[in-house]
């Protein structure tokens, strides 16, 4: 296997590693808000518009971003019935198939989420809520999240096929 295959592989593993741990702490931030949420609602009876919203949108970095990261660590939700009765090699043989369809599918969501990232930038796009928060940081985050996703893919690929051919990453 080329050294530049290698080369990519831990470099995307290496900024998918620290992006994934950064990621996992957004949901003390979240859990934050929606705990300042039931103070502020329940407690001193000052309910703020813009809590629930600001923790969907983390919550929606937070699935973004932690894409990448949970199918490093092969962690993604994987049908088993047939595929974990296959060897290690075969696993590697059948996620390299698979991996054509994941590709094709993250192109077309990052086509998707470029579209809608510019569009929000052009317009200056806000929701409809008494909030009218901007929409395009989670735009941003939703193409990173998805582009960090087909670069992963693409590092599982590599270390597929070095499985197949028997080589060690």
């Amino acid at each position: 296997m080329p050294n530049l295959f290698i080369t990519y592989v831990h470099f995307i593993d290496k900024i998918t590693d620290i992006i994934g741990k950064i990621t996992m702490y957004t949901v003390f931030a979240m859990m934050g808000i929606l705990v300042l949420s039931f103070v502020t609602r329940n407690i001193i009876n000052f309910p703020l518009l813009w809590i629930i919203e600001m923790a969907q949108f983390i919550m929606t970095g937070y699935y973004l971003m932690g894409g990448a990261y949970s199918m490093k660590e092969n962690q993604h939700v994987r049908m088993d019935l047939v595929y974990g009765n296959f060897s290690e090699k075969n696993k590697a043989r059948m996620d390299l198939f698979t991996s054509i369809f994941l590709i094709f599918y993250l192109i077309v969501l990052l086509i998707g989420s470029y579209n809608s990232l510019v569009y929000t930038l052009e317009t200056k796009k806000t929701l409809f809520s008494a909030w009218r928060p901007y929409v395009w940081p989670i735009s941003s985050i939703m193409f990173l999240g998805i582009l960090l996703m087909i670069l992963q893919t693409i590092s599982m690929v590599f270390k597929d096929y070095a499985k197949v051919k028997g080589i060690k990453i």
